[in-house]
């Protein structure tokens, strides 16, 4: 299987989590520093014949990618008027597209195979909006549009797409805001706490499972009752 962005945050819980069940796991990430265990790859999205290369050889190790998480996002928020060319098209690039080729590549072998599980990380901001994310939003509601297309392209094949839509998640990222902003984050939840990190790969892996079979086109939220009606 493969995490991208897995060396940190929720997509090392991810990986994390299906190494503890056993599972053939390989990370991607810019930077490197996967958990142990795992087949630690560098590949930047935004480059193709890198994405190839991470295919290729996770494929020389470890066989076909069975199951795909496909993680890895970025952030560069400013608000609509201020947003650079530069600002929308590099979130788009890596968070939307880069995805695009992810799942491209990985379903050339799930269909092969008759089988094969992908799961895609949105954002509750994907659905309520956020000021200042305007690009963000709109590469995370996207991956909404391609699971739901390729539910239909490649279900016949056993093959299932869903949507993860965490809320906050305790990360390097939310332990940097100020801490009158994280509370007031807080205020808004209905459990009144961030999730751990954990708790969104605790769905995942549930997605991946065979006791999700039949689950296909859905977009589960983990955002504390954050998103509730969207």
């Amino acid at each position: 299987m493969l995490v991208t962005g897995g060396s940190r945050g929720i997509g090392r819980a991810v990986a994390e989590a299906f190494l503890a069940q056993g599972d053939q796991v390989a990370v991607t990430s810019r930077g490197g520093g996967g958990p142990e265990g795992a087949l630690d790859l560098r590949c930047d999205l935004t480059d193709p014949a890198a994405v190839e290369a991470a295919f290729a050889e996770i494929e020389e190790k470890h066989g076909p990618v069975e199951v795909l998480v496909a993680n890895a996002g970025i952030t560069d928020d400013t608000l609509l008027l201020r947003m650079s060319e530069e600002q929308w098209s590099g979130v788009l690039e890596t968070n939307l597209t880069g995805t695009f080729r992810l799942v491209k590549r990985a379903s050339k072998g799930m269909l092969r195979m008759r089988r094969g599980r992908i799961v895609l990380m949105s954002s509750v901001v994907a659905l309520l909006g956020s000021p200042g994310q305007v690009n963000y939003a709109a590469s995370k509601a996207g991956l909404i549009g391609i699971a739901r297309s390729l539910t239909r392209e490649l279900g016949s094949r056993s093959i299932t797409t869903n949507v993860v839509a965490p809320g906050y998640v305790e990360t390097d990222m939310t332990a940097g805001l100020p801490e009158e902003q994280q509370a007031a984050y807080r205020a808004q939840i209905p459990l009144g706490r961030f999730a751990s990190p954990d708790e969104v790969a605790g769905t995942v892996v549930w997605l991946a499972s065979d006791a999700a079979a039949y689950v296909s086109g859905a977009v589960i939220p983990v955002d504390g009752g954050l998103g509730m009606g969207h």
